[in-house]
């Protein structure tokens, strides 16, 4: 119920933010939780990949990119995701998640989400992801060009 609450608290928000371009940086600012943690007392490895659901949420509502989703009906489908820790996180502990789009293929949208707590990485996950209509995959290009025409897909990882 908590990660509902959090999103619910996400999206009302994101109504006084400032919209984004597809290349924008969001960062959303969270704290951990009692329910975040494991049996280290520390941030459980699963709830990065989770939090990293309202990243990609916030992303997805400030660019237009939500509204046309739910508009078309399509899904947006995690394809492959990786995180790599470097620091824990501790009850209470107050962190910024930035979420950025690197690049897109014709198929796939590919982001990169960083903890960050006092200026310091603390994991560092990499997603590829796509959006699925009831007719199949949704080109990337496509939807880019449908919220914010002459946007082209940076040729490499940063």
């Amino acid at each position: 119920m908590n990660l509902y609450l959090r999103l619910l608290i996400l999206l009302i928000k994101s109504k006084w933010k400032k919209p984004m371009q597809p290349l924008d940086t969001s960062v959303i600012r969270l704290r951990v939780l009692l329910n975040d943690l494991d049996l280290n007392r520390h941030m459980n490895n699963g709830r990065f990949l989770t939090i990293m659901d309202l990243g990609r949420m916030d992303l997805l509502k400030r660019t237009g990119t939500l509204d046309l989703a739910m508009k078309n009906k399509w899904m947006p489908v995690v394809g492959n995701a990786s995180i790599d820790f470097q620091r824990p996180l501790k009850l209470w502990q107050q962190y910024d998640l930035h979420t950025r789009i690197c690049r897109w293929d014709e198929k796939w949208i590919y982001l990169e989400q960083i903890f960050y707590s006092k200026e310091k990485i603390i994991a560092q996950g990499h997603i590829k992801g796509l959006l699925r209509g009831k007719n199949g995959n949704i080109p990337p290009q496509f939807i880019i060009d449908q919220l914010h025409p002459g946007f082209s897909s940076p040729t490499t990882d940063d």
